[in-house]
């Protein structure tokens, strides 16, 4: 029973960031699987891929239908990290687990950093397709290293080198989400890793209520207020991760 209520609050969290800031909400997921459910960073990694697919593409409904999902530059931009999130994934599961926590902790500082910042304001000068191209991979590889979505580097990397309003950013990047979580997905499909569905579902069915109250919450609330909460509590869990690698 208290797995299953851990798997509910922390589920709602995911879920509320990633539909009220299109990323940060699943660089939660893996470490509340890990220190509260108990899982493995290997089995978290895999459990995270999927609550993290399946709440994307409930968030990425409702921004459709608001028409703020660009879908070709989106598309475009996640075929870049198919092939490193799938060869990525595939690698992963051969990595130590202390070396996995401490990529992990890195990543959730940055994610909490890049929240911290000002929201991005759009470029100028056109769209540089090198740059969306090598964005588009390494966020691929991330997605297939650490079973994270990629939001906190998905929707700035739209803003500044795509040139998208960062609402529009937000939709897009879920569409970007949901494609590389499914491609790492598929690559660990064979790894035999074991899946405990007692947890993994209702912390998904928690997550895509989550995603709809964050959608609305996000319109009605500071988005910067928003996103400093997560911040902190990102730099709360990368700290701790990081402790907890090293000691």
């Amino acid at each position: 029973m208290t797995a299953l209520i851990l798997a509910l609050v922390a589920g709602a969290v995911v879920g509320l960031a990633l539909g009220g800031l299109g990323g940060g909400g699943s660089v939660l997921a893996v470490p509340a699987l890990t220190y509260l459910i108990g899982m493995s960073p290997a089995e978290a990694i895999t459990a995270s891929l999927i609550i993290v697919a399946l709440t994307s593409i409930t968030a990425l409904t409702g921004h459709a239908r608001d028409g703020n999902v660009a879908w070709r530059t989106g598309l475009l931009f996640a075929a870049a990290g198919i092939v490193p999130a799938m060869l990525v994934g595939t690698a992963a599961g051969h990595l130590p687990q202390a070396g996995l926590t401490l990529a992990f902790a890195a990543v959730a500082a940055l994610a909490a950093l890049r929240m911290l910042r000002p929201a991005p304001a759009p470029a100028t000068g056109g769209t540089r397709p090198a740059r969306a191209g090598a964005a588009g991979a390494g966020l691929g590889a991330v997605t297939g290293l650490l079973g994270v979505g990629g939001g906190f580097l998905a929707v700035p990397a739209l803003t500044r080198v795509l040139n998208l309003p960062v609402r529009r950013a937000i939709g897009t990047s879920l569409l970007v989400i949901t494609v590389n979580s499914l491609a790492a997905l598929g690559a660990r499909a064979g790894t035999g890793t074991p899946l405990d569905w007692s947890v993994i579902a209702p912390f998904t069915a928690a997550a895509v209520l989550g995603a709809w109250d964050g959608k609305r919450y996000a319109q009605r609330l500071s988005g910067d207020t928003l996103r400093r909460l997560f911040a902190y509590a990102l730099l709360a869990v990368a700290a701790f991760m990081l402790a907890d690698a090293l000691i």
